[in-house]
Order: structure tokens, then C-alpha cells, then sequence
């Protein structure tokens, strides 16, 4: 008898809760844009290359290191689609000739980054709230490989597709000034979700 009664209520206690949650991770999702937004309008231009200093690969790694895959990813997605459409979202810009800019290898490799570095992060707190040393150097080393190589690799691979740039002069314009900055933002970011994100309220 007991069984049978704390089944039915055991659902309906979870059926109420999925509402809140969907409420909660839009709620983030739209929060993390708006980082994402403003960490991009931080620009510093470089005299020797087209690409400019921002923070806004420190808003990709923290979206996807505190919200998790799938979150993580819309909140960088729905900023880059909007901004296709012609807002002024990013470097205070928009439209399709900004997604088609020098820029353009990075920035649609953003929301795929947060998703990758959101996966590795669900799973390392997917049972406890706190990290060891070893999980704390394994979500490093995913930021490290989606938030900072595999968006560089992407970035340059699109500024080499021009005909008058060899791939040596793709990665002096769009790699190597960058590296050691992405390097100190993926440490900082690991330092913070490892801080923050046993806070957080659960998205799912």
C-alpha cells in the first residue's frame, strides 16, 4: 500500500517540477546572453590585426561551464542568430556581414564550444557538488581544448581561406597575440565554476 501511494505522488511532485526548471534554465539562458553580450562589447582593436581583444570567449566558458551542454549552448546560439538578423549584439554590431568577417570563425564556434565545455561539466558534477583536484584539472584541460584550440583552429582556418593570406599569416592575425589571454581566461573560468556552480540552482 505504501508503495503504490508514494509512486503517484513521487510523479506528480515531478511533474510540477519540470515547469519550474524550464522557467529556471531560461531564465540563465537569457542571463548568460546577456554576459555574453556585454563581455563582447568590450573591445580593445589591435593595430596589426583585424581581430580584436574582447572578453567574450571568458562568457562562452562560463556559460557552458555553469549551465551545462544544453543551456550553455542556446545562450551563445540564440546571441549569434540574433544577431544574424541584424541586432547590434556583438562588438556592437550585426547582420550577416559581421557573421562573415574576419570574425566569423570564432564567433560560430562559440555556442558549440559552451555545449562541449557544458557536457564535460555536467558529467564532473553530475554526482557531487564539489570537484577534487584531478576533476578540477580535467574541466581546465575541456576549456582549454573547446574554449580556447578547437575556437582558434576555427577562427584561423576561416581567416586562411582568403587567397592572399598563407596559413602561417592566419595564425600571426588570429591565434597567436590571443593565446596567452584565452589561456588566463580558461584558468579563471575553471576557478570559478569549480566555485560557483555548486551554488546554482538545478536547470534540470
Amino acid at each position: 500500500m505504501t508503495t503504490s501511494t508514494t509512486e503517484p505522488s513521487r510523479k506528480a511532485v515531478n511533474s510540477q517540477a519540470q515547469p519550474v526548471h524550464w522557467i529556471r534554465g531560461m531564465v540563465f539562458t537569457a542571463l548568460f546572453a546577456a554576459l555574453f553580450i556585454a563581455f563582447s562589447s568590450i573591445i580593445i582593436p589591435l593595430w596589426f590585426t583585424p581581430i580584436p581583444f574582447t572578453l567574450q570567449t571568458l562568457a562562452v566558458m562560463l556559460a557552458g561551464g555553469l549551465l551545462g551542454a544544453r543551456y550553455g549552448f542556446w545562450s551563445i546560439a540564440l546571441v549569434v542568430l540574433l544577431t544574424a538578423t541584424g541586432l547590434p549584439l556583438i562588438h556592437g554590431n550585426g547582420g550577416l556581414s559581421l557573421l562573415l568577417g574576419p570574425t566569423a570563425g570564432f564567433i560560430w564556434m562559440f555556442p558549440f564550444a559552451a555545449l562541449l565545455i557544458g557536457w564535460v561539466s555536467d558529467r564532473l558534477f553530475r554526482d557531487k557538488k564539489q570537484l577534487n583536484g584531478k576533476q578540477v584539472m580535467i574541466l581546465l584541460i575541456s576549456i582549454i581544448v573547446f574554449g580556447v584550440i578547437a575556437v582558434h583552429i576555427s577562427g584561423v582556418a576561416w581567416m586562411a581561406r582568403k587567397p592572399e593570406l598563407s596559413f602561417a599569416d592566419a595564425l600571426a592575425a588570429a591565434s597567436y597575440p590571443f593565446l596567452p589571454g584565452d589561456a588566463i581566461k580558461a584558468v579563471v573560468s575553471a576557478l570559478l565554476i569549480r566555485t560557483l556552480r555548486p551554488f546554482l540552482p538545478k536547470l534540470r
